[in-house]
């Protein structure tokens, strides 16, 4: 009797269109279906924005001291290309040449007008000034013309940009002396300057005495004085000063302020408000009495026009200071941080990941 035994299946070759314990059944002759995955990015792809976040943040955060220690103290120079114009009014006396006699009461004008020799500057590395400063009558303001005015003086002022100490080059005149004179160095401080007084040809010591406001603008207000000194001489007719029996005398120039005020700019060390009270007097040789008075000011200072243009100049002249010195270096540091805080924390999860 022959026995049977079971089919051997799992020798069997797979039937199309079978169904099978792992999936679901495909039809005859199609393509076995594969998973798909999502291709992985290559390292420095996936890792760039953060990178670049960091290398920003760090970089910001290396610019933010720069700014604050080095470029903001180089941005303190003296400026070469200036032109400006500053104005005194007040009253006083002067000698009429028309009258021969000192007129008494009378409204005194002085203009002075700085203009920067930019080519000469650049040449030298220095800061050059051309002033000139008319003194003006009523008589003669009208003129417009300061080879026409009662005084007029020419002056070439050379700085070092950096201290605004004078540097005897580049055809300076007269030779100046001082720490200030149409300006104080950056950073003023409470103590006493030397001010050059180009009248007097020579230095004044102006004290701190307070601090006041001028067109709405903080300053420091410097006073000082000088007392009579002889300046010169100049030969005028013997009866001008009471020496009638001689035709022309070499007569004693004095000169004497008793009341200047400065008020200063603490950042830019711009002269916000002048006050002056000049006396120019001639003397015989010898004598201990002024003859004549050829000039006398009462508080001649800055009118309100030049008071508020210069406050103005002030206020621009700071703005930039502070934005390269203050401003842009706490925006550099802020924005460094924030961008070296995110750019960490897009790497450090891949990092994490990767263990």
């Amino acid at each position: 009797m022959r026995s049977s035994s079971p089919p051997d299946h799992h020798l069997d070759p797979p039937v199309a269109g079978a169904r099978d314990s792992g999936g679901p059944a495909q039809p005859p002759g199609a393509v076995p279906r594969t998973r798909r995955r999502r291709p992985r990015l290559p390292r420095p792809a996936r890792a760039w924005p953060g990178l670049a976040l960091l290398g920003a943040g760090v970089f910001l955060l290396v610019l933010a001291p720069l700014l604050a220690w080095y470029v903001a103290p180089r941005a303190q120079r003296t400026p070469i290309d200036v032109d400006v114009t500053t104005v005194f009014t007040g009253t006083g006396s002067y000698f009429d040449t028309e009258k021969l006699a000192t007129v008494d009461g009378q409204p005194l004008t002085i203009t002075r007008r700085v203009l920067g020799d930019v080519d000469d500057s650049v040449r030298s590395g220095r800061a050059i000034w051309d002033v000139s400063t008319a003194i003006d009558t009523p008589k003669t303001l009208p003129l417009k013309d300061p080879r026409k005015s009662l005084q007029w003086t020419t002056e070439r002022w050379v700085t070092d940009r950096r201290t605004n100490l004078p540097v005897h080059c580049c055809d300076e005149s007269p030779a100046f002396a001082g720490e200030a004179y149409l300006k104080f160095p950056f950073g003023v401080e409470k103590r006493t300057y030397q001010w050059w007084d180009n009248t007097l040809g020579g230095t004044v010591p102006m004290r701190f005495t307070d601090t006041t406001r001028v067109a709405g603008r903080e300053g420091y207000r410097f006073t000082g004085s000088v007392a009579p000194t002889r300046t010169g001489s100049r030969q005028v007719p013997g009866r001008l000063v009471s020496r009638p029996g001689q035709p022309q005398v070499l007569a004693e120039e004095w000169y004497a302020n008793e009341g200047i005020e400065l008020v200063v700019d603490r950042r830019t060390g711009r002269i916000l408000h002048a006050v002056i009270s000049p006396l120019k007097t001639l003397r015989a040789p010898g004598a201990d009495r002024d003859a004549v008075t050829l000039l006398k000011g009462d508080r001649l200072g800055f009118d309100t026009e030049t008071r508020r243009r210069q406050a103005e100049l002030a206020a621009d002249d700071n703005s930039r200071l502070e934005l390269v010195g203050e401003r842009l270096p706490v925006v550099a540091a802020a924005v460094g941080g924030a961008l070296a805080v995110v750019g960490v924390v897009l790497l450090v999860p891949r990092k994490l990941s990767r263990r």
